[in-house]
């Protein structure tokens, strides 16, 4: 641990009213932006996307479970990098992100939410990391239609060769971003009349909320402690495959 500062506890209390401030100002300033997000105009989904699931085909409207309102993850097939043919076993990362899924899903349903994942895999690969991976909220296979591409989390082959393609709201280079397949989320209401309206989507760190193990981090001393590491969540494993093992 590098040398820190040592105060009595009435000078720590001092400086941390002070960094209290600063969070009360960040935590309104996310309230307004929240209120801005869900002000912004939606975009009417005329195409009808079917998924495969478990038990069959599905529609876009099928996967809002009888609610209003879909939260879809786009989990990506392969970790970043990895460019070997046929199914590896799930992006880490994404993985990650379906253990906090998990912990949410159960609780969003009761508030006229459905949370879920799409991914552009066979639904018998998905079905074996859910049993493995013991995570029970629906995930759906988007390989056989166009809803990763237009909602902004596939790359063509044409993308990949040219070495650029556009995410987030812009373009990224291949070599910052080795996946033809990439991750967000995407969100979607769904009227009285079954009319479905895309609301927003978000990509890279605008997912980053949804891992709740950063807050823990952004916390402790250390912090995130990935400067030495090849890339950020470089660290990250699928749960069962850490060398310190949940007990």
């Amino acid at each position: 641990m590098t040398t820190h500062d040592i105060v009595s506890r009435e000078d720590w209390i001092k400086r941390r009213k002070e960094i209290l401030t600063k969070e009360k100002e960040i935590t309104r300033l996310k309230d307004r932006l929240s209120v801005e997000r869900r002000k912004l105009p939606w975009v009417k989904v005329d195409k009808n996307y079917i998924f495969d699931g478990v038990n069959g085909k599905v529609l876009l409207s099928d996967l809002f479970e009888g609610r209003s309102q879909l939260v879809i993850y786009h989990f990506m097939g392969k970790a970043v990098g990895d460019t070997s043919p046929g199914w590896s076993d799930g992006c880490p990362t994404c993985s990650t992100v379906a253990d906090h899924i998990n912990a949410s899903f159960t609780h969003l349903k009761n508030r006229d939410v459905t949370l879920m994942a799409a991914s552009r895999l066979p639904v018998e690969n998905i079905e074996a990391l859910k049993e493995r991976m013991g995570w029970r909220f629906n995930w759906v296979s988007s390989l056989a239609n166009d809803f990763n591409r237009d909602f902004g989390v596939l790359a063509t082959k044409e993308e990949v060769a040219n070495g650029a393609a556009p995410y987030n709201y812009g373009t990224i280079k291949f070599e910052e971003y080795p996946a033809e397949d990439k991750h967000g989320l995407s969100v979607f209401y769904k009227n009285e009349a079954g009319e479905i309206y895309h609301t927003y989507s978000t990509y890279g760190r605008g997912c980053e909320e949804m891992l709740g193990v950063y807050f823990y981090l952004d916390l402790v001393p250390k912090g995130r402690d990935e400067e030495s590491l090849p890339f950020p969540m470089a660290w990250i494993r699928h749960h069962d495959r850490y060398e310190v093992a949940a007990r």
